[in-house]
């Protein structure tokens, strides 16, 4: 089943002068492939996380994601398809520091209001289990170590169920060991919960490890390595 559909993708930055920063860029994603997106930098694959992640709405061509087509959405329609068919996961957690790590996690779920508040407590705590940080639920996101807030900002990105976990530099801050651990929660989610994991990574390493590399220079996709 395809989770993601990007046809004929052109995106143009007109400041200072006008770039062509995407061009022509098509290809599909079935639902629980684990895809890396490489290239050097201003090869345009941030952009393109930026576009599928419906943040970004000025480009031509068209994005369809888990049977909806998001091209020429509202904003509004936009915020409320994000929260509850994308996961986030970015090189800086972005945790609230204030909070604890359990209200962290239940966030978004709190926001899209579809299951009852003990429902979304019950969800989180499993998925704080799962991702092997249970036990510091009640503690502030900012008392916890750079691997475990990483753990954390997972879970907050898998409370909804989302049809795509969509990760810029997800391992950009961590060492060597933490990489590895959170490289094998992608892995585990992708093979066991059928989860579609897309991360723009500049690790060589955790994109070898993928399903499948897009490689990508100059605004254009050059290669597609299984």
């Amino acid at each position: 089943m395809q989770s993601l559909a990007a046809v004929n993708i052109n995106k143009y930055f007109y400041d200072p002068q006008e770039f062509h920063v995407l061009k022509e860029v098509s290809f599909e994603v079935k639902r629980g492939e684990f895809i890396s997106v490489v290239g050097k930098s201003g090869s345009g694959k941030s952009t393109l996380l930026y576009l599928l992640s419906t943040l970004d709405t000025a480009y031509t061509g068209s994005i369809a994601i888990n049977g909806t087509t998001v091209t020429g959405l509202t904003q509004n329609q936009l915020a409320t398809f994000r929260n509850e068919h994308i996961g986030f996961v970015f090189q800086f957690h972005y945790l609230l520091p204030e909070f604890t790590v359990l209200d962290n996690v239940m966030l978004p779920a709190l926001k899209l209001n579809k299951r009852p508040k003990e429902e979304i407590r019950e969800k989180a705590l499993d998925l704080l289990t799962l991702l092997d940080v249970r036990g510091h639920e009640h503690k502030k996101a900012s008392m916890i170590s750079g691997g475990q807030q990483q753990r954390v900002a997972i879970a907050r990105a898998l409370i909804n169920d989302p049809a795509i976990i969509m990760g810029d530099e997800p391992t950009g801050n961590l060492d060597s060991k933490n990489t590895k651990t959170v490289f094998n929660i992608f892995r585990q989610l992708a093979r066991e919960r059928n989860q579609t994991i897309i991360a723009v990574t500049h690790d060589d390493e955790f994109a070898a490890n993928c399903d499948r590399i897009i490689e990508m220079v100059d605004g254009r996709i050059i290669a597609q390595h299984p």
